[in-house]
């Protein structure tokens, strides 16, 4: 299906937006009537630079306070209305959008309101306009769609149909089964947004708080299905605002934009892209360099780059020790995933507007597919051979090595802190790109506000990435930073922390006050909660399993996690991260 988005949908001056739409690969727009009134081009100017970019002008928006209301004000309105017609002429756009009424003056008269609508109607008829009434959630007297749908109806005009917004439906939670009853000719258009779930009056909801489909929890999918089966014709249409979007750049929006669209038409049924290839573990992290101290052994170094191999177990690090780095300090910078099929998969990212990264490789190493998240972090898509040094690691010269292994098995999960303008984006891209489950959204208490997370996993747990929103632009860096950490299993942690302590691992000290409030919620084995004071070691447990885990300090933009998981426990310790900010922040003042 054709794909719109309002220009309210991007920041910037009208001419940027309509170009970041453009290159994102929009067929159309909605312009806002704000973005045409501050723009210094002239409707027939705006016409012409749409069209030498490729862009349809779908919808005029909004005229507002229109129906059901007195004569006099009702005579005001079609005057008003005219004038809009004639720059909607002038501007190539032949529908406009009618919201439901919040005026103090509208009246609760279905008739008077199908009435002057059929008037509306019967104007833009001469100037060859459709409008589309659509019910905003907190219409005055009309916030329903099946309410919108009856005074459409009875207006019974060729030039009124309905506009359905799946925000203003969704976040009522209306049935969305009855768009299936509406005439397929008569919905004239079709406006989507997600949002997250929250107690929240509606109106505040969808001012700040509407994100791309995908990104928040309504089923929009289920609603363009109904809409299509309806045999709506039309396009699918973006209109989405937050705080967020409004300061964002608008190319990196449109993309995110256009992303969630393929995604939703893929959900709905109604495209078939590349299907996800699940990554199934994790076949390195690559690091700019710590790891000694942690059991790991330099195994083996690139045959034509300044690159190490660190393994233990089944977890593999990459060092990367060239001296000309522009990220000297330690930070992550690469995840291996394991695939099933690194082309399918970098086939999807691609379709899926994800950037593919070229990478620097001699002719006999082997080709690596590799991504860019919305963080900088490169996910490579890999197919590591265990019987045998083939595929990448072929690349690797063995090195003689010692190991003296502190009992790591494998990579349990990595944290990636994302700008807090890009999370949203970020979550699309996990699930979309990466095939990966989303779980909910948590806020973390952080001495200086509360962080927001959300994890995303496989089926089997064998990969988990951890988002967490980092700090704002007006944060002072040494209060939020942006370090991303990754988290190793080992299968006894006490044990693997002693023989780490014994090495010279560095761990984050546990205030004592935090095991004086453990042993309130917990009971213990005689000696376990000493052992855990005694070696800064975290405790959660829930009815499924237990969760011990610790961190060693930050260096540069990294540190590491040990955990260990008992049971089902699937979750990561987020009753815990409090304690683990508080002290980060203590130990860099």
């Amino acid at each position: 299906m054709r794909t719109s988005i309002a220009t309210v949908s991007l920041s910037g001056t009208l001419t940027e937006k309509l170009t970041a739409a453009a290159r994102a690969g929009f067929d159309g727009v909605e312009i806002f009537e704000n973005d045409l009134i501050g723009s210094p081009l002239t409707p027939e100017e705006i016409r012409d630079q749409a069209a030498d970019l490729g862009l349809t002008i779908d919808l005029y928006q909004p005229m507002r306070d229109i129906e059901a209301v007195p004569a006099d004000e009702f005579a005001r309105n079609l005057r008003r209305a005219a004038h809009k017609f004639r720059l909607m002429r002038r501007l190539g756009a032949d529908t406009v959008l009618v919201c439901s009424s919040v005026s103090p003056y509208a009246v609760d008269d279905d008739d008077l309101a199908a009435g002057q609508l059929r008037q509306l109607a019967d104007l833009a008829g001469e100037y060859g306009i459709r409008v589309a009434y659509e019910a905003l959630a907190w219409g005055r007297h009309v916030s329903t769609y099946e309410h919108a749908w009856r005074i459409v109806e009875a207006a019974d005009h060729p030039a009124l149909g309905v506009c359905l917004d799946s925000f203003h439906i969704l976040a009522r939670g209306s049935d969305v089964t009855g768009i299936e009853a509406i005439p397929g000719e008569k919905i004239f258009f079709l406006q989507l947004a997600d949002a997250p779930q929250m107690a929240l009056d509606v109106l505040q909801w969808s001012r700040h708080h509407r994100c791309f489909p995908g990104q928040g929890d309504l089923d929009v999918a289920g609603l363009v299905r109904a809409a299509v089966r309806a045999g709506y014709e039309g396009p699918l249409s973006l209109e989405v605002f937050n705080d967020v979007f409004r300061q964002a750049d608008a190319g990196r929006t449109a993309v995110d934009a256009r992303r969630s669209l393929t995604l939703l038409q893929e959900s709905a049924g109604l495209a078939a892209p590349p299907e996800p290839v699940v990554p199934t573990g994790f076949a390195f992290v690559e690091i700019t360099p710590v790891l000694t101290a942690l059991g790991f052994s330099r195994t083996a170094r690139h045959a034509g780059k300044p690159v190490d191999l660190w393994e233990q177990g089944e977890a593999r690090i990459l060092v990367n020790t060239d001296t000309g780095s522009h990220r000297p300090e330690p930070s992550l910078t690469a995840v291996g995933l394991e695939s099933p099929d690194p082309a399918r998969a970098s086939a999807r990212a691609e379709t899926l507007l994800a950037p593919v990264l070229p990478r620097r490789r001699a002719p006999q190493d082997a080709p690596l597919d590799a991504v860019a998240a919305p963080d900088g972090t490169e996910f490579v898509f890999c197919a590591t051979d265990r019987s045998g040094r083939t595929g990448w690691i072929g690349d690797f010269a063995p090195a003689a090595h010692a190991p003296e292994t502190v009992g790591i098995t494998r990579v349990d999960h990595v944290a990636l802190t994302q700008p807090w303008h890009h999370f949203d984006e970020a979550t699309l891209f996990h699930r979309g790109v990466l095939g990966l489950r989303p779980h909910a959204s948590v806020d973390l208490a952080d001495p200086y506000g509360l962080l927001r997370s959300r994890a995303a996993s496989n089926e089997d747990g064998t990969v988990r990435i951890a988002l967490g929103v980092g700090a704002s632009p007006t944060d002072d860096p040494a209060r939020g930073g942006r370090p991303q950490h990754v988290a190793l299993l080992t299968e006894d942690l006490v044990d693997t922390v002693r023989r780490a302590r014994a090495a010279g691992a560095r761990l984050l000290p546990v205030p004592a006050n935090y095991y004086d409030d453990l042993a309130a919620h917990h009971t213990f084995a005689p000696g376990e909660l000493e052992t855990y004071r005694e070696l800064g070691i975290l405790y959660d447990r829930d009815e499924k399993g237990e969760f011990r885990h610790c961190y060693t300090v930050t260096t540069g933009r990294l540190f590491f996690e040990l955990v260990e998981r008992v049971g089902g426990y699937d979750g990561y310790g987020a009753r815990n991260a409090a304690v683990r900010l508080a002290a980060q922040h203590a130990l860099a003042e």
